[in-house]
């Protein structure tokens, strides 16, 4: 059983809340994962400002950050595999469909992949890793029928 939450901490209606939750569940069985825990959490420009500039030391926005659980001890739930929280901006996911002439549905569902990838140890910080990270990304999002547009 896998548990995966999406919470809207904005003010905004989010466009496909559903399809973004059937999106990260079938990232989930593809990626064979089974019994894992995490969270989606939308929320505005300020909030992830705030959120970036307190915990990475980096005062501007961005789209998505991970805060990966899993190696915390005081997290213990057995046989689950608490994997963290996932920030998306919501703003900051608006204005990046409308720069690269895609949806916002694939922008959201791109930015929920990304930071699962980054839940599960995946990360961009040299060519060979983004490589491996950016073609898994493109695979989910491919298989499930988003492809990007434009």
């Amino acid at each position: 059983m896998n548990y995966i939450e999406v919470f809207n901490e904005t003010n905004y209606e989010i466009e496909d809340e559903q399809t973004l939750k059937k999106f990260i569940s079938f990232c989930v069985k593809k990626l064979l994962l089974k019994n894992v825990m995490f969270n989606i959490i939308i929320v505005d420009d300020a909030t992830i400002h705030k959120i970036n500039k307190e915990y990475r030391k980096i005062d501007r926005k961005t789209d998505v950050i991970t805060f990966a659980l899993e190696d915390n001890k005081q997290i213990d739930i057995p046989k689950i595999r608490v994997l963290g929280d996932i920030y998306i901006s919501y703003e900051t996911a608006l204005s990046q469909a409308k720069e690269y002439n895609h949806s916002i549905k694939r922008e959201m569902c791109f930015l929920a992949v990304h930071g699962l990838l980054h839940l599960l140890g995946y990360d961009h910080m040299n060519k060979e890793d983004e490589d491996k990270m950016f073609k898994l990304q493109k695979e989910l999002l491919d298989n499930y029928g988003i492809k990007k547009e434009g």
